[in-house]
């Protein structure tokens, strides 16, 4: 009698079960490692809005600070002959998109960004926060004094920080 090789469907049930426990474990780790990532993005990029204001205020000091459309290209590219009071070409079309006027949102790597420039153009409050809870788990402010503030996001309210008061204070953590 010829004895069969192989695998019995026992074993292979086995090794299915080994591999879906192993999956089990890895992907609560992977998300967790996708938001540390986001929120590490977000951070540098309110960073960045930051040099973008003060580049823009050393640079049109009549005006004051600018909104993100103002920082941004104002479109998919500068214009011609380089950037003006209007569209200054200081931030990527992205983070510096058309629809980010004051209070309005752009976003990019799974955060929404926002900046809150008072009427005289002399105070502002960069706003992130994540697009969905899965995406990230802290809020980020910032305002003149260019120290990234961070907070638990409290994504059920969907409130947003447009005051200096209120990111310099309350329940804001600096980086």
């Amino acid at each position: 009698m010829s004895r069969q090789r192989g695998f019995s469907l026992v074993e292979l049930l086995i090794v299915v079960a080994i591999i879906l426990i192993i999956v089990a474990i890895a992907i609560p780790n992977l998300m967790r490692s996708r938001i540390a990532a986001n929120d590490s993005a977000a951070a540098a990029s309110v960073r960045t809005i930051n040099t973008a204001e003060t580049t823009f205020q050393s640079a049109f000091p009549l005006i004051g600070f600018g909104s993100l459309a103002t920082l941004g290209p104002g479109g998919p590219s500068c214009p011609s002959g380089g950037g003006n009071s209007t569209e200054s070409c200081i931030l990527d079309g992205v983070l510096g998109c058309s629809s980010g006027v004051s209070g309005a949102f752009c976003t990019k790597d799974e955060f929404k960004y926002t900046i809150t420039v008072n009427n005289s153009g002399s105070d502002y409050v960069i706003y992130a926060m994540p697009v969905a809870s899965t995406q990230g788990d802290k809020d980020y402010c910032s305002a003149p004094d260019m120290v990234v503030r961070w907070q638990p996001d409290p994504s059920a309210s969907g409130a947003t920080t447009t005051t200096d008061s209120a990111c310099a204070g309350g329940s804001f953590n600096p980086l």
